[in-house]
């Protein structure tokens, strides 16, 4: 098995539905002790298709705790996203403000400060950079950090190239990335935003365990690229080799192309 794999905690399982499953075991372990120790650090969220029915198994798994426990949680609660569009506001249904609210927010009763994204509608994208980096490394970094992988290697909207070092900033989308992202957009890639402020590689590689989480025959190959093959600004999510603490979590379909997985 290549080096990286093998240090790399990997479970995969036969659809979808059963790796989110698989994926809330852990999240939902990993909320349960964090309150037990009183050491809950930020979460690293993530949006997107993929993440969809994640959301919806945790929540379902969350209303199974006692009452005095999700009260806690609720509480204590403080996540901060990877990106946001520039230009849609958080009442716009299109933005990742909206779609955390509508996928975790409402059901746990979160306000918008522990549900922490960036500005989209700041006058200054790159000072807004500024401040939601800082504002993160203010509250103590990330503990678990989410991630989807997008089909040019993109982690967060860390669009190649991308080095390790890179830092929250403003970036613009590729054609790619927009295509993508189109259906939240009527299908129309050119309605999605050309620009977005994403946390960068810098501070999702300092969170103290990562997620990667893979679904789908379209991603096996970049999945593939990103992991196996040398690290590379030209494959953002190849730099997670890097990262001592890495659990992938993939479907059958995306382990097509990974040696002893599939």
């Amino acid at each position: 098995m290549p080096q990286f794999l093998s240090r790399c905690a990997v479970q995969h399982r036969p659809d979808p539905r059963a790796l989110m499953e698989a994926i809330v075991d852990h999240v939902a372990a990993y909320l349960a002790t964090a309150l037990d120790h009183e050491r809950f650090k930020p979460l690293g969220m993530a949006t997107g298709r993929t993440m969809e029915p994640f959301y919806a198994a945790l929540i379902k798994r969350l209303m199974t705790w006692p009452a005095p426990q999700l009260e806690q949680l609720k509480r204590c609660w403080l996540s901060f996203n990877l990106d946001e569009y520039v230009g849609l506001s958080p009442g716009d249904s299109r933005s990742f403000a909206a779609y955390m609210h509508a996928q975790l927010g409402c059901y746990l009763d979160l306000s918008p400060c522990q549900l922490q994204l960036p500005d989209g509608m700041a006058k200054d994208p790159a000072e807004e950079a500024r401040r939601y980096g800082s504002a993160l490394h203010q509250a103590g970094g990330i503990g678990l950090q989410l991630l989807g992988l997008g089909g040019n290697g993109h982690v967060g909207f860390n669009e190649p190239p991308s080095p390790a070092g890179s830092r929250c900033r403003v970036v613009t989308l590729q054609q790619a990335t927009r295509i993508q992202n189109a259906s939240a957009f009527g299908g129309n890639s050119e309605a999605v935003p050309e620009q977005a402020i994403t946390l960068g590689l810098d501070e999702i590689l300092a969170a103290d365990e990562i997620h990667l989480i893979v679904t789908g025959a379209a991603k096996a190959e970049i999945l593939r690229t990103a992991l196996l093959d040398p690290c590379s600004s030209e494959v953002p999510a190849s730099w997670l080799q890097s990262h001592s603490s890495v659990h992938l979590w993939v479907d059958d379909a995306a382990c097509a192309h990974l040696p002893l997985l599939s």
